[in-house]
């Protein structure tokens, strides 16, 4: 059983960074391709960045691209997103997925999530 577990969200003002993290334990040898996704108020959860099990390569939403940057720390299994520019409409929870499949930005094609960590940005 894969568990994943955020954390290091929180509030910031408009332009200011924050970075989540993402701890796995239990299964880990097998997480394949992770990502994170972000969940606003009233709709559906989209996706924001991607990377390969090697941590090698990445893929960004347009949204947050030269903004975000996604990376994994294989030797302690942690999973990062490292976020700057923040905007008012980055505010989300954001969530953690493995067991994924590298290239693909449907929720369907990741296997395992956590349980999120809120984002808030104020203008």
């Amino acid at each position: 059983q894969l568990q994943l577990v955020e954390s290091g969200g929180g509030w910031v003002h408009a332009v200011g960074s924050l970075i989540l993290s993402c701890a796995a334990s239990g299964r880990t040898f097998n997480l394949y391709a992770m990502a994170w996704f972000l969940q606003a108020p009233g709709k559906e959860r989209e996706f924001v960045a991607g990377i390969n099990w090697t941590g090698t390569s990445s893929y960004y939403a347009d949204s947050v691209k030269g903004r975000f940057t996604i990376s994994r720390d294989l030797a302690n299994n942690t999973l990062y997103l490292q976020m700057n520019s923040l905007k008012p409409e980055d505010t989300a929870e954001y969530y953690c997925a493995a067991d994924g499949t590298y290239g693909f930005r449907d929720m369907a094609k990741f296997g395992s999530w956590g349980q999120g960590t809120q984002v808030t940005v104020s203008s």
